[in-house]
């Protein structure tokens, strides 16, 4: 099994490289502000998941500078996710707030709030 799952992250990974869309084009002082809006945000990963990949792109294609953290390589952002998640599962996106820190964790509900961004 873990030869298959390294093999499709393989073909995940090169399709990724192969396709990468292009980022937006923004004016120094808009990205100034989105990149103000993205300095806390962090997104915890594993490089050939297919859903991460969703979001890796979702963020490339928007210009966004967002820490990314890989849970497979690196154990403290792995404790991390779990201690402030709750959950070993990626993508997750930490999303720091006066209000208290949120994690979210669906892909489709990482992209949509990275739309609203910029």
């Amino acid at each position: 099994m873990v030869i298959i799952r390294k093999i499709v992250s393989f073909f995940i990974l090169a399709f990724d490289g192969f396709t990468s869309p292009s980022p937006m084009e923004r004016t120094p002082e808009a990205q100034e502000r989105v990149d103000a809006q993205t300095a806390s945000l962090t997104l915890y990963q594993l490089p050939g998941c297919p859903f991460c990949v969703k979001v890796r792109r979702e963020i490339r294609r928007r210009g966004l500078n967002i820490a990314l953290k890989n849970i497979g390589t690196d154990s403290v952002a792995n404790e991390e996710l779990i201690t402030g998640g709750g959950m070993r599962q990626v993508p997750c996106l930490k999303i720091p707030a006066s209000t208290g820190t949120q994690w979210m964790y669906e892909s489709s509900d990482i992209n949509e709030y990275l739309r609203k961004i910029g």
